[in-house]
């Protein structure tokens, strides 16, 4: 303890939170691993912060707050689970782990032993339907609360609650083994888990849930940590800096600023630096992650839109297109080329996809044909195109900008 004098609420704040920031995850995975209970194990940990908030103010902040409160959460779990009167292995086992961290610290243990590489890998496992794998990863993984889930996704705390009641039901009575997969199995399972992380990423990227893209790098940088050898999880890292390093000037007063016209001066450059350190040497076999890191790293390292190096960007998708040849693609190839090589090159390559079912009145073909026409002069078409593109737009800010910019080629 700190002496017993009194602290301040602001000073123990601080405290718990360093101290849940850098052992909530390991304790929640460890009494899910030693109890087989999940909500006794978050529970426990929600206690445990609690009485931190209550005794800290009085006895001082430990000397190592994360060790108090992984004590104080291990003896809440072994307390409530003498009074269901569970089965003595249980018990043996939480007070093996209490003992084991009292006297020695952490116990080593490689990677794939991790008890946080465990929770990962079994909520992200493909037996479960991949709304509830996001669910259970924000929540158990990264401790956000549900309501702050259902709002980032669009619905309710009941209704997520439910998702994650079922999620927990089919873990517990499907089978699903609460361990890290094996060597064959492992490229498949982590391939899963990065879907996972970047699905969150994207949603907090695409909509105004900056903590969920932030929360996204966190859990990418923890499974970098643990599998330093995984080259798609630090391409996937990689991937999510170099995009997230654009965050502040995407938005400038309400309205998305597109990446031709942004402030660079307003982007992260110490993001970036950490992006481009992670990507792989070239000679290096590249997944689909390290092709769209190289992708954004052509655009992180210009210096303004006119010096970006569109030939190389457009030979990077050809790769990409071989490793995930799916229309988004191609689509973006085709601007790419239009970039490179003129707008009516562009337009060609984009006539060659537009009939694919999945691009059909899709709105971003509408506006990337509206820009290539716009940019080959032939703002009339331009136009006709770009308020297609606003009538087919999913929300409310979109459509207002591709209205404002159609309004503007009219005045050209």
């Amino acid at each position: 303890m700190t002496g017993g004098e009194r602290v301040t609420a602001d000073e123990v704040g601080r405290a718990l939170a360093d101290a849940i920031a850098a052992e909530r995850l390991r304790i929640v995975a460890t009494l899910i691993r030693t109890t087989g209970d999940w909500d006794l194990a978050e529970d426990a940990v929600s206690d445990a912060a609690e009485r931190a908030l209550l005794h800290w103010p009085q006895d001082g902040i430990p000397d190592n707050p994360a060790a108090w409160l992984t004590a104080t959460a291990r003896r809440r779990a072994t307390d409530v689970l003498r009074r269901a009167d569970v089965e003595r292995a249980k018990l043996a086992e939480l007070a093996a782990e209490q003992s084991l961290t009292d006297t020695e610290g952490m116990p080593d243990m490689s990677p794939m032993t991790d008890d946080r590489l465990r929770l990962i890998f079994t909520c992200c496992h493909p037996a479960l339907p991949l709304d509830a794998r996001v669910a259970l990863t924000l929540k158990v993984v990264s401790g956000l609360p549900t309501e702050a889930i259902g709002r980032a996704f669009l619905t309710s705390e009941a209704t997520m609650g439910q998702r994650l009641l079922r999620a927990k039901g089919k873990i517990a009575h499907a089978g699903i083994p609460y361990r890290a997969p094996s060597d064959d199995l492992l490229p498949e399972r982590l391939d899963g888990v990065l879907a996972v992380l970047y699905l969150v990423f994207t949603e907090g990227y695409a909509t105004t849930a900056r903590d969920l893209a932030d929360e996204a790098i966190r859990l990418g940088r923890l499974l970098v940590n643990l599998m330093p050898d995984a080259d798609e999880a630090r391409a996937l890292l990689s991937l999510m800096l170099l995009q997230h390093s654009r965050r502040d000037a995407r938005e400038v007063d309400g309205e998305r600023v597109t990446l031709e016209r942004q402030d660079r001066s307003r982007w992260d450059h110490a993001a970036i630096d950490e992006g481009l350190r992670l990507r792989q040497p070239p000679s290096a076999p590249r997944g689909a992650y390290a092709m769209q890191a190289d992708i954004a790293a052509v655009h992180a390292v210009a210096a303004d839109a006119d010096d970006t190096d569109w030939p190389a960007i457009v030979n990077l998708y050809d790769e990409l297109f071989v490793l995930v040849p799916s229309p988004v693609v191609a689509l973006n190839r085709s601007i790419a080329v239009g970039m490179s090589e003129g707008p009516l090159a562009g337009l060609a390559h984009l006539e060659d996809i537009a009939d694919d079912p999945k691009l059909v009145d899709h709105y971003l073909v509408a506006a990337a044909r509206g820009d290539l026409l716009a940019r080959a002069g032939l703002h009339k078409e331009a136009v006709i195109a770009i308020e297609r593109a606003a009538e087919l737009a999913p929300t409310d800010q979109e459509r207002r900008q591709l209205s404002d910019r159609a309004a503007e080629l009219r005045r050209a």
